[in-house]
């Protein structure tokens, strides 16, 4: 079963567009992502509906974030995304005839249902600016590491 990758995909084009000093064409977001524009255009009209996200036409266009990031959560991009499935396993077959098929998907469904509701519950407790924040820790760390002056590398 293939991984569903829009969320991180969107918030991996929502940091860019964070930390970018301009908007961003479709065609360039799409760059970040090996994907279609029409495909980052449809995800981020979607966005835009809530507020999330605003484009301008023309020169000197594009897509820019809109919101603030410290109000908005991973679970108001997820629901925006449409609340894809979050994970890839499911049932050998959905409606068995086997008894014991039967409580094995009830376990299963359980564990999973208990499991889906803690991460979603968890994305409430995470914005948009704990994801930056986290990016700039990062990327100081990695400026640090890998352009520090010569003489200070021994």
């Amino acid at each position: 079963m293939r991984r569903d990758s829009k969320l991180s995909s969107i918030l991996h084009v929502l940091l860019h567009m964070a930390h970018g000093e301009r908007p961003f064409t479709s065609e360039e977001l799409a760059v970040y992502l090996d994907t279609n524009p029409v495909l980052v255009r449809r995800v981020l009209a979607g966005l835009r509906e809530r507020g999330y996200v605003g484009s301008g036409r023309g020169h000197g266009g594009g897509w820019t974030i809109t919101c603030d990031l410290h109000k908005v959560t991973l679970h108001d991009i997820y629901e925006a995304v449409g609340a894809p499935t979050v994970f890839a396993m499911g049932h050998r077959a959905d409606h068995p005839d086997c008894l014991v098929e039967k409580v094995v998907n009830q376990s299963l469904s359980s564990a999973f249902d208990a499991a889906e509701a803690l991460l979603i519950e968890h994305f409430k407790d995470v914005t948009l600016a704990d994801l930056s924040g986290r990016f700039n820790l990062q990327y100081k760390k990695h400026k640090e590491e890998n352009y520090a002056h010569p003489a200070s590398r021994k």
